[in-house]
């Protein structure tokens, strides 16, 4: 998971699940409790779901 995915592809990364930004990966302040606590599960399902892929080289994981 990360916010800036060509130092991702450049460091070799072969799963790249992209995230919000980069003071916050994984949330957003600005979005009320119930809509942050969506957004961060949405967030990890999608990394859950990126480690269960079966990948050949990188692969982005847009959402």
């Amino acid at each position: 998971m990360c916010t800036v995915i060509p130092i991702s592809l450049t460091v070799g990364a072969n799963r790249i699940v992209p995230t919000v930004a980069i003071p916050y990966p994984l949330g957003n302040p600005e979005l009320t409790a119930e809509k942050e606590k969506a957004l961060r599960r949405q967030l990890v399902i999608a990394g859950l779901q990126a480690l269960e892929t079966p990948v050949d080289g990188q692969k982005v994981f847009e959402q």
